[in-house]
């Protein structure tokens, strides 16, 4: 099996300030690249942050802009949590929390006299809306639903940076894999008590990626010289009804409880609509092509290797890994 090692021996960027470095996903980043020997500074909320972190309250455009002059990278992770009933409120909350942290952020990086190499900044698969089963990568069109308008928007707070001269990357993430958090944390207990199941009718597409993929996958952006969008999930997207088979397979559970359509819209309203009930078939085409490896290529070797469960012969669903993968 090939190396997964995605790093450069030659690895530029030495000092990367980090926003949202204490959620689900920043956390594991800093403390992959801290352990690294690189020098992470957070990005804090409040008048004040301890030396080497650096005071930001976005909300009001306040950033300690002196702090970032010099650093090697950003990454811009920052916005309010999306899995809950949706209100006027919250769905505003959503888009301001995205569109005004990066664009103080990106009009920042333009004003410094040494600006960083790199500006990577989030963004979602959600961008592509509801696509059923068409293939999607890169270049294909973007949706028009909430989620996609608020991504579009996101993606586009980054103009300041790029118009600087600084190289933007945009990382379209998808459903990332950890039982400490995100999709599949909410997913353990109905499993493991064994009432988990597919969702709706089962169909639609899950673009997934196991956290240690995507953390080597923010590594790697941040060292190729790549610019734009970049979908950062596995190359083996699966139907929800498969997702829901292959997790009770690793967990030894049944899954024989779907959960109805009716149900989601009506708990969940128009957050479950968009998010657990549209389908996204999305590829990595731009990692693929640059030659990025991933650990994990499929589900059941991703789901095993998050959950440390004991290796079993694999499924009716899942074959021997990607040779997409295989270099």
């Amino acid at each position: 099996m090939p190396s997964t090692d995605n790093r450069s021996s030659d690895y530029p960027i030495r000092r990367i300030a980090i926003s949202g470095a204490s959620g689900f996903l920043g956390s594991a980043l800093a403390a992959r690249l801290q352990r690294e020997g690189l020098t992470i500074q957070r990005l804090r909320r409040g008048e004040r942050a301890a030396s080497p972190d650096i005071a930001w309250h976005p909300d009001v455009g306040k950033l300690d802009v002196a702090a970032l002059d010099g650093v090697d990278a950003v990454v811009n992770l920052s916005g309010e949590q999306i899995a809950r009933r949706w209100t006027a409120k919250r769905k505003r909350a959503i888009h301001e929390s995205r569109v005004s942290a990066t664009t103080l952020l990106a009009r920042s990086i333009a004003e410094l006299d040494h600006p960083p190499k790199v500006f990577v900044s989030g963004s979602a698969i959600g961008i592509y809306g509801n696509r059923e089963s068409e293939e999607l990568d890169e270049d294909s069109t973007l949706g028009s639903d909430f989620l996609a308008e608020v991504a579009i928007d996101w993606e586009r707070s980054t103009e300041a940076a790029r118009a600087a001269g600084v190289r933007v990357v945009l990382i379209r993430t998808g459903i990332v894999l950890n039982p400490r958090g995100g999709a599949l944390k909410k997913m353990l207990l109905p499993f493991k008590l064994g009432v988990g199941g597919r969702i709706g009718s089962g169909e639609q597409w899950m673009s997934w990626i196991a956290l240690e993929d995507w953390v080597a996958a923010v590594e790697f952006v941040l060292a190729e010289d790549l610019a734009g969008p970049v979908n950062v999930v596995a190359p083996n997207p699966v139907p929800n009804a498969d997702f829901a088979k292959t997790l009770a397979r690793v967990l030894r559970r049944p899954a024989v409880a779907p959960v109805p359509a009716i149900a989601i819209a009506l708990v969940f309203g128009e957050m479950g609509r968009t998010t657990l009930l549209s389908s996204q078939r999305v590829h990595p085409r731009r990692l693929d092509e640059r030659g990025f490896q991933f650990a994990h290529s499929t589900l059941e070797q991703a789901l095993r290797a998050e959950l440390g469960s004991r290796a079993l012969a694999p499924g009716p669903l899942e074959s021997s890994p990607s040779t997409r993968s295989a270099r």
